[in-house]
């Protein structure tokens, strides 16, 4: 299984959602959770990881960049998470 890397804050709701998503799918125990709320060398790392994006959460599965919360949500609809969970 591939590694799942959340990057959150602790007051985001989406942050919530994607890692109930996650779990719901039976990848919750796979999820690595980077909670940069008060790190500022860890919000550094998000940005340059996700090519600048500021929002959390950003989700890395198996080292792809997948976006935020509603960019998960779309791969999903699309049929494309699975495949990338299992790859």
């Amino acid at each position: 299984m591939p590694q799942i890397i959340i990057y959150s804050k602790d007051y985001c709701p989406y942050c919530t959602k994607a890692k109930n998503m996650l779990t719901q799918k039976g990848y919750g125990k796979d999820i690595v959770e980077i909670d940069i709320t008060h790190d500022e060398a860890l919000q550094k790392e998000m940005l340059d990881k996700s090519g600048g994006r500021k929002t959390v959460p950003q989700i890395f599965i198996g080292g792809t960049h997948v976006g935020g919360f509603m960019d998960m949500q779309e791969l999903d609809t699309a049929g494309k998470l699975d495949p990338l969970l299992k790859s």
